[in-house]
């Protein structure tokens, strides 16, 4: 348990950095150069700065699959959430980007919403999850990719939302799907549908996401990828995955997931970090 939770707020370090250091090379890249994606990512992918963003994205998906193997996803989910966090104290640090009184009241609430969950936290449920669970999550999923496909063409009114709360069902996907997976032999894997349904959910929140931050909402965007990652997960772990809380403290387990939330929420802006 002590090992999930540590590798879960890891994960939330590792991301929220990331997020800065590509941030700061792409506007290094974007400085020496045109600015095609195609252009702009190849002078990107040559500075350190970047690959060690994409390194520590790496570890941080690494940590994030261990902790979901031991933690109850509401846990995983709100930690991962407080990585906006974690990018406007490293923003505020290595960009100079100054932060309000609202903001650093937002990185005090997603600190005390973490801790009161490490406190409340109970042992990862043990039910596996049915096979027709599996095949739900692949067809949400597979939902999700048919809403990024057309993603460029849809409205403007509500677009930002729309595309941040697809990106977060396909992260929350992921996060179920890796519960759901029977094992890591190679016979396994190809014939399970968690499986597929965790490539799917990963490739379409990723799509969706950067869709979403080539747009001017931001923060509308990141808004519902908030929610999208950390609530229907948390319900169906306890709902169909029995994860549940110590004795006598759901409520402090509610109040502290609410709490980490609303705080990653007020950080919003954060979702694509300030070039310096």
């Amino acid at each position: 348990m002590l090992l999930g939770t540590v590798c879960a707020l890891g994960a939330a370090v590792c991301f929220g950095t990331a997020t800065v250091w590509q941030a700061m090379a792409a506007h290094a890249a974007a400085v020496d150069g045109p600015t095609g994606q195609a252009s702009l990512l190849l002078r990107s992918v040559r500075q350190g700065r970047y690959l060690a963003g994409l390194a520590l994205d790496t570890a941080g998906f690494v940590l994030q699959i261990i902790a979901l193997r031991s933690v109850p996803i509401y846990a995983v989910g709100a930690a991962l959430a407080a990585s906006l966090a974690v990018t406007a104290v490293v923003a505020a640090r290595q960009l100079r980007v100054r932060l309000s009184g609202a903001e650093w009241g937002g990185v005090a609430t997603v600190c005390s919403g973490l801790a009161m969950l490490g406190v409340a936290s109970g042992r990862q449920g043990e039910q596996a999850g049915s096979a027709a669970l599996k095949y739900v999550v692949l067809g949400a999923a597979l939902v999700t990719l048919a809403v990024a496909v057309p993603a460029e063409r849809l409205p403007k009114r509500g677009r930002a939302l729309v595309l941040g709360l697809g990106a977060g069902a396909g992260f929350g996907v992921v996060e179920v799907a890796v519960r759901l997976d029977g094992g890591l032999a190679p016979a396994t894997l190809l014939t399970d549908p968690a499986t597929y349904a965790l490539l799917i959910g990963g490739g379409a929140a990723f799509l969706l996401l950067t869709s979403a931050l080539r747009g001017n909402s931001v923060t509308t965007a990141t808004a519902g990828l908030v929610i999208g990652e950390t609530v229907g997960p948390a319900l169906v772990g306890v709902v169909w995955l029995g994860d549940r809380t110590r004795d006598g403290l759901a409520w402090l387990a509610v109040l502290g997931f609410t709490v980490a939330v609303a705080g990653a929420l007020t950080l919003a802006r954060f979702g694509e970090a300030p070039t310096p």
